[in-house]
C-alpha cells in the first residue's frame, strides 16, 4: 500500500485479531477495537525507513537555561473507537496542576512550560505522535550544566513484548499519543533515545508519568522499589545486551506508578472534575512535604497518599469549571516507583527541581 508517499503495511491485532494498518518504520501499533497494543516485526532485509522532515514546531521562547517543563495530558475524548477504549478523566486537569506547581513552587517560568493537551485549537499543541517527538527534542536540546527539566506524562500506556534483548522483564513500555490508532506508541527505547541520553554533566531531567505499565518507560538503568520487607530497594535493570541506557554524565530520574495491568481502574462520574491518582499523590506530597525532602520521603508520602487520599482530591490550584473533587485512578497505580540513571541513597539525596 502506498499513502501520500509513505508505504504501510498491515498486521493483526495479536489479542483481538482486528486487521491493523501501520505507517512503515513503526514498530507499534495500538488496536482500534480492542486498544491494546501489537508489536509490528521488522523485515532486516528491508533498508531503514527514512521519515519525512516533519514541520518545524512554535516552540515556546525562553532562555536555553535553567529550567523548563513538557507537559503532556490526553483523555483521548474524540479519538477512541471500539469496546473497552472510554476516555480518560482527570489528564488535562493533572497538566494544569503540574504547571501550577513548577510555577508556583519551583520558580519555572510560564513561557518556558510547554503544555500539549488534546483539547487545545492550535494543531501544534495537540499531543500527536509527531508533536510528542518534537517536544522531547525541543526540552534537552543544548542541554547545559545547572539545567533543569520536568517531562510529564498523563494518559494511557501500554506493554509489548521486547524485540532487542534490552528489557529485564522482557516487555518494552510506551506511552500512548492521541493518534495512537493511526501511528502507534511512542516505545520506551525512543523515549530514552530523546530524553536521557543527551543529558550533560550537571544537567537534571526529572520525569513524572501517570500511565499505566509506566514503571520503567524511561528505560533507565536502576529501579527502586518496595521489598517483601516494606523497605525500598534498587533493581539492577540494565540490559543485558550491554546497550548502554544511561545519560552522557546528566541525572535521569523518572517518579512513575506500578501497575500490573490487573488492578481495578476506578470510574468517576462525568458529573465531577477529577485529577489522576499518580499525579495528584506527586503534587500533594511536594506541597506537604517539607522544601528539600529526600527522595524516599517523598515516595513514602506518595504511597501514603494513594493508599488513605479515599478517592477524594485536596488539590488547590487554577482549574475553571467544576471543582476537582475527584481522583481517578485510570492507570491502575498501586504504588509509586523511582527509577534513575544512577545509584544514590534514596533517605539521604534531597528532592529538588
Amino acid at each position: 500500500m502506498n499513502s501520500g508517499g509513505r508505504s504501510t503495511a498491515t498486521v493483526r491485532c495479536r489479542h483481538c485479531s482486528t486487521h491493523l494498518t501501520v505507517p512503515a518504520g513503526e514498530r507499534a501499533i495500538q488496536c482500534t477495537e480492542c486498544c491494546r497494543v501489537t508489536r509490528v516485526r521488522q523485515c532486516p532485509s528491508r533498508l531503514p525507513v527514512t521519515r519525512p522532515a516533519a514541520a518545524p514546531m512554535a516552540f515556546p521562547r525562553c532562555t536555553r537555561g535553567k529550567k523548563r517543563a513538557v507537559l503532556i495530558g490526553i483523555t483521548y475524548a474524540s479519538m477512541r473507537r471500539g469496546r473497552g477504549c472510554a476516555a480518560l478523566t482527570g489528564p488535562i486537569n493533572d497538566v494544569k496542576f503540574m504547571r501550577h506547581l513548577l510555577c508556583q513552587r519551583f520558580g519555572f517560568s510560564s513561557d518556558c512550560i510547554l503544555m500539549l493537551t488534546d483539547d487545545q485549537k492550535d494543531p501544534s499543541r495537540l499531543p500527536t505522535k509527531d508533536n510528542i517527538r518534537k517536544a522531547m527534542r525541543w526540552l534537552v536540546q543544548g542541554c547545559s550544566y545547572g539545567d533543569s527539566m520536568v517531562f510529564h506524562f498523563s494518559g494511557e500506556g501500554a506493554q509489548v513484548p521486547d524485540d532487542d534483548c534490552d528489557e529485564v522483564d522482557g516487555n518494552d513500555e510506551a506511552i500512548c499519543p492521541m493518534d495512537s490508532f493511526q501511528q502507534g506508541p511512542i516505545l520506551d527505547d525512543e523515549i530514552n533515545e530523546a530524553l536521557v541520553r543527551p543529558l550533560v554533566h550537571g544537567a537534571k531531567l526529572h520525569a513524572v508519568v501517570d500511565a499505566c505499565h509506566s514503571a520503567t518507560v524511561l528505560d533507565l538503568p536502576f529501579l527502586c522499589r518496595r521489598s517483601r520487607c516494606g523497605n525500598w530497594q534498587w533493581e539492577d535493570h540494565r540490559p543485558r545486551s550491554g546497550v548502554c541506557k544511561g545519560t552522557s554524565g546528566g541525572l535521569a530520574v523518572l517518579i512513575a506508578g506500578y501497575s500490573d495491568g490487573k488492578s481495578k481502574i476506578s470510574a468517576t462520574p462525568e458529573a465531577y472534575a477529577s485529577v489522576g491518582a499518580m499525579t495528584h499523590s506527586f503534587i500533594k506530597a511536594v506541597e506537604c512535604e517539607p522544601r528539600g525532602v529526600t527522595y524516599g520521603r517523598l515516595i513514602t508520602s506518595m504511597k501514603a497518599i494513594m493508599t488513605n487520599s479515599g478517592g477524594r482530591c485536596s488539590l488547590q490550584g487554577p482549574v475553571a469549571g467544576a471543582p476537582v473533587s475527584k481522583v481517578a485512578n485510570f492507570s491502575g497505580v498501586q504504588e509509586p516507583n523511582l527509577s534513575s540513571s544512577v545509584l544514590f541513597d534514596i533517605n539521604c539525596k534531597p528532592f529538588a527541581l
